[in-house]
């Protein structure tokens, strides 16, 4: 079983030339002093003054704002995400190694430069191999050395190879399924349970598949054959390489048996729902789920088989618990046989179909640390096919992601050290206690809802816990074990991340640990903490600028702030208590219009068509749609509140409450290439960057009245047709 961790939750010349629907309200006029935006060098990027190199200007004007690549040709009310971007969209090329690029990317690049910089400083100082800077230099050493990689070809994957091959029976399979560093249809990690949030308990998933989801084997339209059989071709290439006499033949085979994985596999978007999803089941129940398979010599391998309790996620529910959750018989249909189902494959599936399956997806999981054939082969598939990306990224910059992905907090110790100055923190405090303050006064103010919800809605918020920046403790990997060679040194990472997790199992859940690294470009929501997260590469510009005026930053990091607090209030979060708990604190009628208001706003972002017949899938984005329709109504509130009942300043032309939502356009600005794109409309729980600007827009009037939006403009929506929920 392959251990996972929890993964969350990832942006202008002159006002007197730009079309406005409306002239600015009175207020006090600030002189701007004009800057200019950067060269791009010979080769096209642009150099910081710290020396990093970026694929885009990292500018954003004298007061937050880039007003170059504003389209002063569209009117903001008719596509405000053009309106704010438009240059930029039509004139920035994708760089080749990357599939989408957009201010998220921007952080990241310099991220990663800096991370770069923070090894290589550590390494000349030669440390230890068995301190934390010892292991960094050596994981990214060996993964650098492809030399040495190609030299060795398949010799270091032998052992783990030869392991898969001496399977013999259905007990020697589930053994192999829960040793780390090969794939299995059955994952499972720990983590607190959602109804006892203090109490850690093992939890499992379907996975294994090679495809990004379910749907990739069950659609029937051009591009999905067109995909299946281009991964055909992938695991026809890694078995032959594996000495396959009839590659392709068992090449059909795993593809057959990772369809009917698949068909177990349930829709992504109901598959969001924890009222479905917490199944918990004793250890006998389980065993006795797992029919003919050997379950507990899996648990056992694993060190979990003394649990007598675990949650299973996939499991079909009752008609009475369908009913329940408010699912109807069309999207009840949607959900696959589950771990029932599952289990059945697997027992069902020849010995010899597994050898070549894990034979496959072992050299496909470590292409990166392979000979350059099947480095090469793997990104074809997954890089080039998939997502659309021309170019595979430089071997340094592979070698940050996964050392940091590694050794992630021991690298972050330094990062903060260096790139996250004390007065960013403060800065953050007064800001996430001023949305809080916006969000109460929100809930206050909250037409729909009775006293008795709000009261406990309050509760929540009251209850919520900020974390800025970087932990207060830094993981220091002592039992982590690092070599010269790049295969042990990745599955000895995973080995780790298991034993590490696991050994939570039998402790009280830690509620100081972070599931992001300080260098990470995101933040997120945990509901059984009840906690908001941010990062601290993310607390820079274009988010989070120490540099801009007010209004600009409550447009940008406030509204990500209030989309992290969104989260504890949309579609699934709201079922969680202010403790973590997963439990109904709605009277029903409260929650019943809390689901009309969300089904209609699920319906607006389904009606968003990206490509010709493929659309936004608005179920599964909804509870981001939330997220930052809230964080964006809040932020806009806590800068009003700000203001203490003056009139916002006016510069370059634009009210503060405009530069709100220029705010919040910047940070969105985005490009995909095409097949990234639609990738995304399937995986993605996040709509695409035009539409959670474009889509949240529509629905509030504060927009309207900043920009005067009438009957007629494009992001114009009757009243009725709006939806408020926060």
């Amino acid at each position: 079983m392959k251990h996972l961790l929890l993964g969350t939750a990832a942006i202008a010349l002159l006002a007197g030339c730009t079309p406005k629907a409306s002239a600015p309200a009175e207020g006090d006029k600030v002189a701007v002093v004009e800057t200019t935006p950067p060269v791009a060098n010979a080769d096209g990027k642009y150099e910081t003054s710290e020396g990093l190199l970026l694929s885009a200007p990292d500018y954003w004007g004298s007061w937050g704002i880039d007003l170059s690549v504003q389209d002063t040709n569209v009117k903001p009310g008719n596509d405000f995400y053009a309106w704010t971007n438009g240059k930029w969209l039509d004139s920035f090329e994708i760089p080749s190694d990357r599939s989408r690029y957009g201010s998220f990317d921007l952080l990241a690049e310099k991220s990663e430069q800096r991370v770069r910089k923070i090894i290589d400083d550590l390494a000349a100082q030669k440390p230890a191999i068995d301190t934390p800077e010892g292991k960094i230099g050596a994981y990214y050493n060996a993964y650098l050395d492809t030399d040495a990689i190609n030299a060795a070809g398949l010799a270091p994957a032998q052992p783990y190879l030869d392991k898969i091959n001496a399977i013999q029976s259905q007990d020697d399979l589930a053994t192999l399924f829960a040793t780390p560093g090969f794939s299995a249809p059955i994952g499972g990690f720990v983590f607190a349970d959602d109804k006892d949030p203090d109490t850690n308990i093992f939890q499992m998933r379907i996975s294994g598949l090679g495809l990004p989801d379910r749907d990739y084997y069950l659609k029937t339209d051009d591009k999905s054959v067109e995909l299946r059989a281009k991964y055909l071709d992938l695991l026809t290439f890694m078995l032959e390489k594996a000495g396959y006499e009839d590659a392709a033949g068992e090449a059909q085979k795993v593809l057959d048996l990772e369809t009917e994985i698949a068909k177990t596999d349930w829709d992504r978007a109901l598959a969001r729902n924890p009222e479905i999803t917490y199944n918990k089941v004793s250890k006998d129940e389980l065993v006795a789920m797992a029919g003919d398979f050997p379950l507990v010599r899996a648990l056992d391998t694993m060190g979990i088989g003394g649990e007598s309790e675990f949650l299973v996620a996939e499991v079909p529910p009752t008609p009475e618990e369908l009913e329940a959750a408010g699912i109807s018989d069309e999207d009840a249909a949607k959900l696959g046989g589950g771990f029932p189902a599952m289990f059945e494959v697997v027992s069902e599936t020849p010995l010899d179909t597994w050898k070549a399956y894990l034979t496959a997806h072992f050299l496909s999981d470590f292409a990166s640390v392979l000979p350059k054939e099947i480095d090469d082969a793997d990104f074809a598939f997954y890089g080039t096919a998939l997502r659309g990306q021309p170019e595979q990224r430089e071997r340094w910059k592979r070698a940050v992601q996964a050392t940091q992905g590694t050794l992630g907090e021991a690298i972050g110790k330094v990062f903060v050290e260096r790139y996250f100055p004390p007065e960013n923190k403060a800065a953050m405090d007064d800001l996430v206690a001023n949305l809080r303050k916006a969000m109460a006064a929100n809930l206050e103010d909250l037409g729909w809802m009775s006293e008795a919800t709000k009261v406990k809605a309050e509760a929540k918020l009251d209850a919520f816990t900020p974390k800025i920046g970087y932990p207060d403790e830094f993981e220091t990997y002592d039992t982590l074990v690092v070599g010269n060679n790049a295969l042990d040194n990745a599955i000895a990472a995973q080995k780790w991340a298991t034993e590490d997790n696991l050994a939570d199992l039998g402790q009280p859940v830690d509620r100081t640990r972070w599931f992001m690294t300080p260098q990470t470009i995101n933040a997120y929501y945990n509901p059984v903490m009840n906690e908001i997260v941010f990062p601290a590469a993310i607390l820079q510009p274009p988010f989070f600028n120490l540099d801009a005026e007010d209004a600009v930053n409550y447009g940008g990091i406030g509204a990500v702030i209030g989309h992290e607090i969104g989260h504890g209030f949309d579609d699934q979060g709201a079922k969680y208590d202010g403790d973590g708990n997963l439990r109904n604190w709605w009277t029903e009628s409260d929650k019943e219009q809390f689901q009309q208001r969300g089904s209609k706003f699920s319906q607006q972002f389904s009606e968003f068509e990206v490509f010709e017949g493929e659309f936004v899938n608005g179920d599964l984005t909804l509870g981001e749609n939330i997220g930052d329709l809230g964080g964006l109504t809040i932020a806009y509130k806590a800068y009003q509140l700000s203001l203490n009942g003056k009139q916002s300043p006016v510069l370059d032309g634009f009210t503060g409450e405009q530069r709100v939502f220029l705010g919040w356009g910047q940070i969105w600005r985005r490009l995909y290439r095409d097949d990234e794109l639609r990738n995304r409309l399937v995986t993605d729980p996040h709509s695409p960057s035009r539409y959670r600007v474009n889509g949240i827009l529509q629905n509030m009037p504060e927009f309207y009245e900043a920009f005067d939006v009438k009957e007629g403009d494009g992001h114009f929506l009757n009243e009725e047709e709006r939806v408020k929920i926060w």
